[in-house]
């Protein structure tokens, strides 16, 4: 609501003059408001905070991550090798080379189904030296957890349980009891901790990521039932063995896309025309006034009344 307001229709046109109440609006681009920073001064600690968190682009969720497999080798089968019959016998209840990389789909299905696994803990091992004074700890090397467990849904013919199934079958066979050789059974597992980027219409990227080498699903764990638990979904846990892990943007070639820091956007000008950029410096009084006029002339003059006043001549 404006303080003063009058008008007057003067033939076709409807001249109105006032007075507003708020003024905040009338200079947008010269409100030092805008110019402030978020946290105030950046040379607070609240400010040092912000900045280090805008830097990061936000900070890492739990619930966005990837997880993906390497799969085995499986038991490999050569022209010289011995065709016993036991020995045909075996093959065929081992996972043989090949076999597992056929099932691609279900593998990059396993992908949406694990709901929940750890990245590996690294630790250092040390041992006590001390010559003159307080000990010290001196590193001698490291240590794994090695073993990670990764928790799938399954679908109603378990066939996540039977990919994992026919891993370990590349490992041993079941009858005879023979053990393959480690480097049949063993794949990889990454784990990649995803974040969402500007750049890419905030989709979800790869920002971290480590590798576990010489892996295979040392165990699967039992899955319950129970007449308690109708409305559940079915899981199936599985618990790998590795050798070791290394941070995939560190220990590697950096092949992956990160933060690249925060850019405070900044208010621009619209493009207004020679008119528009006229009225822009006249006083907000005369300004509504001038914007009405061109408004009304924009939907008499011949183009525009053909278009409504969407298109009209330069100038206007």
């Amino acid at each position: 609501m404006a303080i003063l307001r009058g008008g007057r229709r003067i033939g076709n046109y409807d001249i109105r003059v006032g007075i507003p109440r708020d003024r905040s609006l009338d200079n947008v681009l010269g409100d030092k408001r805008l110019k402030q920073t978020q946290g105030g001064s950046k040379e607070s600690t609240i400010g040092r905070f912000i900045s280090q968190v805008a830097e990061g682009e936000g900070f890492a969720r739990p619930n966005r991550f990837l997880v993906d497999f390497i799969l085995p080798n499986g038991v490999a089968v050569g022209a010289d090798v011995d065709n016993s019959a036991l020995f045909e016998e075996e093959i065929t209840r081992s996972t043989i080379a090949g076999e597992l990389q056929k099932e691609r789909q279900l593998q990059r299905g396993l992908r949406g189904f694990c709901f929940n696994v750890e990245m590996p803990s690294r630790a250092l091992n040390t041992t006590e030296f001390k010559t003159y004074g307080p000990q010290r700890d001196v590193v001698t090397g490291e240590s794994y957890t090695r073993e990670v467990t990764c928790s799938f849904y399954a679908d109603k013919f378990l066939r996540q349980r039977i990919f994992f199934e026919m891993w370990q079958g590349a490992a041993f066979d079941q009858n005879t009891h023979n053990v393959h050789f480690y480097n049949e059974y063993t794949g990889g597992i990454r784990i990649y901790q995803l974040g969402a980027f500007s750049g890419d219409a905030y989709r979800d990227r790869i920002s971290y990521g480590v590798e576990l080498t010489e892996c295979y699903p040392k165990s699967i764990v039992a899955v319950p039932y129970s007449y308690n638990e109708g409305g559940d979904i079915q899981k199936v846990d599985i618990t790998f063995a590795f050798r070791q892990w290394s941070n995939l943007t560190l220990d590697q070639v950096n092949k992956f896309t990160v933060g690249g820091g925060f850019k405070v956007p900044t208010v621009k000008e619209p493009n207004r025309g020679l008119i528009g950029n006229i009225l822009s410096k006249l006083p907000p009084e005369i300004r509504r006034v001038g914007r009405d006029t061109v408004n009304i002339l924009r939907q008499r003059v011949p183009i525009g009344s053909v278009f409504g006043g969407k298109v009209f001549p330069p100038f206007l």
